[in-house]
């Protein structure tokens, strides 16, 4: 004897099978959706930390270049008080770049605007490409003017107690 379902019975187990199949579609899609998800917040978590260490770099870099400019400034303060008028010129080499950033090199002789620097004359470094700006206390007796970019930079004492800074193209 060949028992008989009724007819409610069998749909609901056929409805039950078609399910099963729109279920691993939506397991697929939302594993899929997810993983997008993860990846696209993965990318962007890498790229801001490059960008803060690309920062990093770029203000150790010109502190560096700043200090050894401010020892060089200071050096022909000395030389020019200790001769009395005469002028000096001294030209420096520094990279054109740091970081794959062009940068300048202000003179300032208030530095009242730069953080963590109490009074007196300072260099102020500005990167091109980044927001980067760096301050450096020169100590020196004489007034500072002039600015230059990067690279081959000519530091001159003009005798009256002024020092100034330019580039040198070439």
């Amino acid at each position: 004897m060949i028992e008989q379902r009724p007819s409610d019975e069998r749909n609901r187990e056929q409805d039950r099978h078609r399910d099963r199949g729109v279920s691993i579609a939506i397991t697929h899609v939302l594993t899929i959706g997810i993983t997008t998800i993860l990846i696209a917040m993965l990318l962007m978590s890498g790229s801001s930390l490059l960008e803060s260490e690309t920062d990093r770099s770029v203000e150790t870099s010109l502190e560096t270049v700043g200090e050894r400019l401010a020892d060089e400034i200071a050096n022909v303060d000395r030389i020019a008080s200790r001769n009395g008028t005469e002028t000096v010129n001294l030209t420096v080499d520094h990279p054109r770049t740091v970081s794959n950033s062009g940068y300048t090199v202000e003179l300032l002789n208030d530095a009242s605007e730069a953080p963590l620097i109490e009074d007196g004359p300072c260099l102020r470094l500005t990167a091109r490409s980044t927001d980067v700006v760096v301050y450096v206390p020169v100590a020196v007796d004489a007034d500072l003017d002039g600015s230059a970019t990067g690279g081959t930079i000519e530091i001159s004492a003009d005798g009256n107690g002024t020092i100034t800074i330019e580039e040198v193209s070439g």
